[in-house]
């Protein structure tokens, strides 16, 4: 189980994995569910996030099991991996590792140094509908760090303090079989991926890395802009809404694909404090003897303290330029919507449209909602391991995303 941490370069990770579905597959590792997104809904489930009535989603109740359940039936080595699992109380990663438990369970965190991180988790919570400013925002973490309930009273704490969250998953399993690896400062991403293939056992020189993406970072003009924006949205609107065209179109569309203007720093009594925290954190993992996976000098922070200039305001024409393409990329959005294009699909052999239509059958959208509303009950739910074992794990084919 990879469980996060976010902003480690889990998004470049997961793309690798089921970019690569058949390869890994040939080599003996498989992904229970048919996308990535099935391991966030059971993400979700797992850690009992709220679902509000307004949101078209399908529930997610249930959905923990339906993948373990698929996990299990697996022969071989399996991944399940989702950022937010690091969010999970005690309880809630006991329940994941010992619904497991049949199998050898391995539990992977990605783990990057705190001044590459904190710019990059408040970047984050902006597109995530923040209004906090980078200095206030900062200040809080650290005032946060101090409390005995840190990961209650912050996100960022819940998320990344690491020793904590290592300790509740590692309860039921040895400390060799939980592996730390750390987010590289040279070719972050072809390295990360050496890294995390060397856990799994399997050869990263056979995988196609070009469909992979980093998670898009903001340029600080950006950031500010968008957190204006945040400001001025109204109350009204859903978060669900907001994450599916907000941060979507514009901060992980438009607005990424900006050149990247100046970034927040940290002070010289920030830079202090995060390369404390980078101590204390290579001290316990070194007591704790788990298995790490690249250098523990990569957690401490870059350059020196008192080397980094602080934070400058983003110059107002670059927020302008930045809101301009923004009402340009929603505009465009909105006529997409009302006048979508025709689609021509291409002619398909009567083996291809078998194919088509037993998945249709099985898990087609319709039916797919059907089983995902009724998983509540525990016989839907093994009813859908079962059409996942059909579809997926009984035979060679190609896995769509659906």
């Amino acid at each position: 189980m990879h469980i996060g941490e976010p902003k480690t370069g889990t998004t470049f990770l997961q793309d690798a994995l089921w970019g690569n579905r058949a390869r890994l597959a040939a080599q003996g590792l498989q992904l229970p569910g048919y996308s990535d997104r099935d391991h966030s809904r059971a993400s979700r489930d797992l850690r009992e996030t709220p679902r509000p009535a307004s949101d078209p989603a399908d529930p997610w109740t249930g959905e923990w099991d339906v993948l373990s359940g698929q996990a299990l039936r697996i022969r071989g080595q399996v991944v399940i991996s989702n950022e937010l699992l690091a969010a999970s109380s005690p309880q809630q990663a006991e329940r994941a590792v010992r619904s497991l438990l049949r199998s050898e369970v391995h539990v992977v965190a990605t783990v990057r140094d705190f001044g590459a991180l904190l710019p990059a988790e408040w970047q984050e919570a902006v597109k995530c509908r923040g209004t906090t400013g980078w200095e206030t925002w900062l200040d809080e973490v650290i005032t946060a760090e101090q409390a005995a309930d840190r990961r209650r009273r912050s996100w960022f704490w819940r998320v990344h303090d690491t020793l904590a969250i290592l300790g509740m998953w590692s309860q039921h399993i040895p400390p060799d079989q939980v592996h730390v690896v750390t987010v590289p400062r040279q070719d972050p991403a072809g390295l990360l991926w050496t890294r995390f293939a060397a856990v799994t056992g399997i050869d990263p020189e056979g995988c196609d890395l070009t469909g992979a993406r980093r998670n898009s970072s903001l340029g600080l003009a950006e950031t500010e802009f968008l957190r204006q924006m945040n400001q001025a949205l109204p109350a009204g609107m859903p978060d669900w809404f907001y994450a599916r065209e907000i941060k979507q179109i514009l901060a992980h569309g438009v607005l990424s694909a900006r050149p990247h203007s100046s970034r927040p720093a940290l002070l010289p009594g920030q830079h202090a404090w995060a390369a404390e925290q980078a101590e204390i954190l290579i001290a316990g993992l070194r007591d704790a003897k788990y298995h790490v996976v690249g250098d523990l000098a990569e957690l401490r922070p870059a350059g020196r303290a008192g080397s980094p200039a602080g934070p400058v305001s983003p110059p107002a024409e670059q927020q302008l330029e930045a809101a301009v393409q923004a009402v340009a990329a929603l505009a465009d959005r909105y006529y997409q919507d009302r006048y979508p294009a025709r689609q021509r699909h291409r002619p398909r052999g009567a083996r291809q449209m078998a194919s088509d239509i037993k998945w249709a059958l099985l898990n087609g959208r319709r039916v797919q909602r059907v089983l995902r509303r009724a998983s509540h009950r525990a016989a839907v739910r093994r009813l859908r391991v079962i059409i996942w074992w059909v579809l997926i794990l009984s035979r060679s084919r190609r896995y769509p995303r659906t």
